[in-house]
């Protein structure tokens, strides 16, 4: 699954200002130099690992509980974190605000339920492969580029390899329906997630907004799991996909935005198809054919090449 992506936009000019001006190549100056620029880098890998691996742990979590339990426990903890750490002021919003913030925290709802009843079905890295076209299309939409429509087109090859070329036949057709809902209503999060930071300082539209999906999620995920929610293994489990999936990747992530362009950013979260594909192979055994890692790689190459031509 997806992360909840640093709500607050990041201050592209600042970024893109640190990278023009790195210290002097040559000698140490160069070395630490080239350090320097790709640290924010691991942190965004890193970011994308603990995601995809959290979502792995969360696949190993829905026999105990459920994916609409699993989703519970994972907003829940994760809201309790973040509200901890943040600690957001309730007072001096106006009603669009709070409209923004709950907007913000359905889409954030529907990404994590959709998503997780994807990985309920279908592989870890196909799920996320369907679930990106969401940002992609978006961005696609969004430049208004003729080149874009050859990402799309790459990005549909893609589709029709990881479905054997008929459709979804090949794969539970109520998984990769649940993982294109979770693409769109990612793309959603994205508008939502930058509104919600221009209008909320630092995190706390994030925290906000997570409380309230958080409180969404919660009577589905008590119709299906019931006491199960209860059981401290369980909770503990689902703690850690939290921290996994949501506040460890945020963190990171948000200390990247401060040194890397956000273009760059979304190039490299276009990467996260391959890593929930290795996840899924390392954590739950899901082997992919090579026609699977093909379509993976069209759609990640269909992505990078959208975000590129935004910014040329």
């Amino acid at each position: 699954m997806t992360t909840p992506h640093a709500a607050a936009e990041p201050t592209t000019a600042t970024a893109a200002a640190t990278v023009a001006t790195p210290e002097a190549a040559g000698g140490l100056g160069g070395g630490r130099s080239r350090r320097t620029a790709l640290a924010p880098v691991a942190l965004v890998v890193a970011s994308g690992v603990s995601v995809q691996f959290g979502s792995a742990v969360a696949v190993m979590l829905m026999p105990r509980a459920g994916a609409a339990g699993v989703v519970t426990l994972r907003l829940l903890a994760a809201a309790l974190v973040l509200l901890i750490l943040c600690r957001p002021k309730v007072r001096g919003y106006r009603r669009a605000d709070w409209g923004t913030v709950v907007a913000f925290g359905v889409a954030m709802a529907g990404m994590n339920g959709l998503f997780y009843q994807a990985v309920d079905r279908i592989p870890l890295g196909t799920a996320v492969t369907l679930e990106v076209l969401g940002p992609l299309a978006l961005s696609v939409l969004a430049s208004r580029r003729l080149v874009n429509v050859v990402w799309a087109g790459l990005a549909l090859a893609g589709v029709a390899l990881l479905s054997g070329g008929a459709g979804f036949g090949s794969l539970d057709v109520a998984g990769a329906a649940y993982a294109v809902g979770a693409g769109a209503c990612w793309a959603v999060y994205i508008l939502f997630s930058a509104r919600t930071g221009r209008r909320f300082p630092q995190a706390d539209g994030l925290a906000l907004a997570m409380a309230v999906a958080a409180v969404l999620s919660l009577p589905l995920g008590a119709i299906q799991s019931g006491s199960q929610l209860l059981v401290p293994s369980t909770i503990g489990l689902g703690a850690a996909v939290a921290i996994l999936s949501s506040v460890l990747p945020y963190t990171l992530e948000l200390l990247a935005l401060r040194r890397l362009p956000a273009p760059t950013f979304a190039i490299l979260m276009s990467l996260e198809p391959a890593i929930a594909a290795t996840a899924g192979f390392l954590i739950l055994h899901q082997a992919l054919s090579g026609t699977d890692a093909l379509a993976i790689a069209l759609v990640i190459g269909a992505s990078m090449g959208a975000v590129r031509s935004q910014v040329r």
